[in-house]
């Protein structure tokens, strides 16, 4: 596995990735989904040989703030480590910065996963958080 920057944007391998974590409601308008990956701060992804395997998409201005907006992993690929080589790269290109965050389902699995890469709720740091979706 290679992690490296992705700075070309293939619809077709992002809406297979997309598609195959179940994740359609973002792929229903892939013009949006491309502007928002050309507006991200930055994108790096998993590649096993060409084929990509994994993504993950900040948000922010790097430097007092980034937000991870997405991180994928193909099904097939799961539970092998790729998830957080992601994370930890992400984070590692800004060490600097305070406040890493992100938003997620809440499911065990999924909590879990995070917590072990150092991540709390907000909750256990005295604060709290709001989303608004269309």
């Amino acid at each position: 596995m290679q992690i490296k920057e992705y700075k070309d944007f293939n619809i077709d391998e992002i809406k297979n990735l997309y598609d195959a974590v179940g994740w359609k409601v973002y792929t229903d308008n892939m013009d949006n989904l491309m502007r928002g990956y050309e507006n991200s701060l930055k994108v790096l992804a998993a590649f096993d040989g060409n084929k990509l395997i994994g993504i993950i998409r900040a948000v922010g201005d790097g430097f007092t703030i980034v937000f991870i907006q997405d991180i994928l992993v193909i099904p097939s690929e799961q539970r092998k480590g790729i998830g957080k080589a992601l994370v930890k790269a992400m984070i590692n290109l800004y060490p600097k910065v305070r406040q890493i965050e992100l938003a997620t389902d809440i499911d065990t699995k999924t909590i879990s996963f995070y917590k072990s890469l150092d991540f709390r709720e907000f909750s256990e740091l005295g604060c709290c958080g709001f989303m608004r979706l269309l």
